[in-house]
């Protein structure tokens, strides 16, 4: 990835919930318990294409929400693998890594408006 990566906007996510900071960082906390990502593993593991592909998407939509704009890229990217049944084998590494570095912004982000 490059180092151009944004892996929040900020200014956007704000937006989203009329510039309530407070509320923003509300919304990443409870993001942070999001079982999704444990959930998508664990049927991407099983072979159960079905429950990883809502998983994925539920991932893809609460990151469009919260403005977690790699997260976001990266979910639609596996999303679009899944639907076309052609996964390539590193995009689930590729992704938890994604959130996991989203997960360290979303805790700067906690930390400043929380």
């Amino acid at each position: 990835m490059a180092d151009d990566v944004v892996f929040i906007d900020v200014v956007e996510g704000s937006k989203r919930v009329m510039n309530n900071a407070k509320l923003y960082a509300k919304l990443l906390v409870k993001f942070k318990d999001d079982p999704n990502l444990k959930d998508l593993d664990a049927a991407m593991a099983a072979g159960d294409m079905e429950k990883a592909k809502t998983a994925v998407h539920t991932i893809k939509g609460l990151s469009a929400n919260l403005s977690l704009i790699e997260l976001y890229k990266q979910s639609l990217e596996l999303e679009t693998q899944i639907k076309a049944g052609s996964v390539k084998p590193n995009q689930m590494t590729i992704l938890k890594d994604v959130f996991s570095k989203t997960l360290t912004e979303v805790d700067k982000v906690v930390a400043q408006y929380g």
